[in-house]
């Protein structure tokens, strides 16, 4: 027989009462510190590209690990909350939680062991060496694996169809989205460096990745327009960090080294990254904004228009393949990729290949859904 509110001690009522608006507003305080460290990272990619000096201790490094630091905070501080009160369902190593919180938690905890080892890499590699860096990859896991926590943890606080479960959720969705973006913004240096098949790198990177975080927001939210909704959040809050970085390069006015890197390796990440914004009449270094907005917008309605709640895999189909070609044909107008541009031969196998990768990408959503 299940127990009503109403027959419960009022006591036991009111500590519910109070766990479930702490951990709402544990979910919001770490969404918030999930958008600073997004601006940390704009910020810190632009200076690395137009400054080349590194150092730990840089502002956009701080700014990034201010907001990792609150969602250590934040996640570990509900666990021990938790475990002091004697509530939470799931104990991992002594500490008690919701799911939620355990998994926002342990993958926060990955992204902080990422930063000494960044460190280390930086201090034997020099500048960064490139974004795919061991260090630089295990801590944007760590931050994925926080976000898609943070989807459960909106489930666990908030009902099914309201408002705050949707705004929370959409979210959540951008950041993760954001995330793994910086993990295909690489690509376009191999298109630029090698053409060929390699030229859609992009796409078939995006084909596997990008789902991971739209599927299981759209069928965690419920909503058909989820990706729609996650592709303007990215595209506001990303033009929001350019600003930060503009007014923090205005305050601090570092002194540019970048030159004597270029001269080091005009092949290098940094160097290409300068040599190709040069070509292409853009500020260096410069992610997020409205050129996400503009080659994803097709993809997620097409996303959207197939249902990935009832048809996730299809719809990761149509969500890559429509990236593949509004994406290929804007990076083929820009003037340091259009040289590069392959024949029909090496664009048909790459096409095929970004297809397999999207059935590939759809499955691996729909079981990390399902998971979640």
């Amino acid at each position: 027989m299940s127990t009503r509110a109403s027959d419960l001690p009022f006591d036991a009522v009111h500590r519910a009462t109070e766990t479930l608006s702490l951990k709402r507003a544990a979910l919001w305080a770490l969404l918030a510190s999930k958008v600073v460290t997004g601006w940390g990272v704009q910020w810190d990619i632009q200076w690395h590209v137009l400054i080349g000096r590194d150092s730990f201790w840089i502002p956009p490094h701080l700014i990034t690990y201010a907001g990792v630091s609150a969602a250590v905070f934040l996640s570990f501080g509900m666990l021990f909350w938790e475990t002091w009160r004697g509530t939470g369902d799931m104990r991992v190593l002594g500490l008690r939680g919701s799911r939620g919180f355990q998994l926002a938690a342990w993958g926060i905890a990955v992204t902080i062991i990422a930063a000494p080892i960044d460190d280390l890499w930086h201090r034997l590699f020099g500048i960064d060496v490139t974004l795919w860096s061991p260090p630089h990859l295990m801590g944007i896991l760590g931050a994925v694996i926080n976000a898609w926590a943070c989807l459960t943890i909106t489930r666990e606080v908030y009902p099914a169809g309201s408002r705050a479960r949707l705004a929370a959720m959409v979210l959540t969705g951008a950041t993760l989205y954001g995330s793994l973006h910086l993990v295909v913004d690489p690509s376009f240096r191999i298109a630029y460096l090698y053409g060929g098949v390699r030229f859609y790198t992009f796409a078939i990177l995006a084909a596997v990745l990008l789902p991971l975080a739209l599927v299981p927001t759209v069928r965690l939210s419920g909503n058909r327009w989820t990706p729609a909704l996650v592709l303007l959040v990215v595209a506001l809050v990303g033009m929001a960090g350019l600003r930060v970085a503009r007014a923090g390069f205005e305050v601090m006015q570092p002194v540019s080294v970048i030159e004597e890197e270029i001269a080091k390796d005009p092949t290098s990440p940094i160097a290409v990254a300068n040599i190709t914004a040069r070509k292409n009449g853009v500020t260096p270094g410069r992610v997020g904004g409205l050129p996400l907005l503009y080659m994803g917008s097709a993809a997620v309605i097409g996303m959207a228009l197939v249902d990935a709640r009832r048809r996730p895999v299809a719809s990761t189909v149509a969500f890559s393949l429509l990236l593949f070609i509004v994406g290929s044909w804007l990076i083929a107008a820009r003037p340091a990729l259009a040289p590069m541009v392959p024949g029909a031969g090496p664009t048909a196998v790459a096409f095929v290949i970004t297809a397999l990768a999207a059935l590939l990408g759809g499955l691996a959503a729909k079981r990390l859904s399902d998971v979640l």
